[in-house]
């Protein structure tokens, strides 16, 4: 797979987030997702990857957009997804720290919007929203599920269909709603998840 030029914003916080201190602790916690898309890749196949929380409106979407832009930027052939132990939104905040850190984003109006998110000019945009995560825009089959709460890991314990379970449990952003600081934590959550994807496919052969 050719490598996709982001946009130039983009690119600039690329560059940024690959200064981002990562534990040893986090390394091996992202080993495992590591292995599986290098099985993938090495079988030929894409790696598609499922973001699950309980709402899919903030810490599973961030995972989804991030990794599928930083994979593409790599050349790996990855397919990203998302979804909930619920149905809820795509929740604004989120939207507007993807928007900070250079994606072009345009939403629909209503209760859970379809919010396009642009990368590339080369590209077709992601078409996110809230939904469960064995909703039928999901993979049924053959995918890992990547737990990014704690909520779901242990709600569900078992993501049918899928290869592998990884927990990735990211602290969320959402007690800062409302707050002076909110801009800056979802800042902070995008970064940890956008500097973590980078760490996982720049380890891909």
């Amino acid at each position: 797979m050719a490598k996709i030029e982001l946009f130039p914003e983009l690119i600039e916080k690329f560059k940024r987030l690959k200064d981002l201190d990562i534990s040893e602790n986090r390394k091996n916690i992202l080993q495992p997702l590591i292995n599986y898309i290098q099985l993938q890749k090495d079988a030929g196949q894409p790696a598609r990857l499922n973001f699950i929380c309980t709402h899919n409106s903030r810490r599973s979407q961030l995972g989804q957009v991030w990794a599928q832009a930083i994979s593409g930027m790599y050349g790996i052939d990855t397919q990203c997804f998302s979804g909930g132990t619920e149905e809820t939104a795509f929740f604004i905040n989120s939207i507007q720290a993807l928007e900070r850190a250079g994606f072009k984003v345009n939403s629909r109006e209503g209760q859970n919007p379809k919010v396009e998110i642009y990368y590339s000019e080369f590209e077709e945009p992601l078409i996110c929203f809230s939904k469960v995560y064995d909703a039928p825009e999901n993979p049924s089959e053959n995918f890992a599920a990547l737990m990014t709460c704690s909520h779901a890991d242990e709600k569900c314990p078992i993501i049918a269909g899928s290869d592998i379970r990884i927990p990735l449990d990211y602290k969320d952003p959402k007690e800062f709603d409302g707050t002076p600081i909110a801009a800056y934590k979802y800042d902070e959550r995008s970064d940890q998840i956008a500097s973590e994807m980078i760490y996982v496919f720049q380890n891909i052969n």
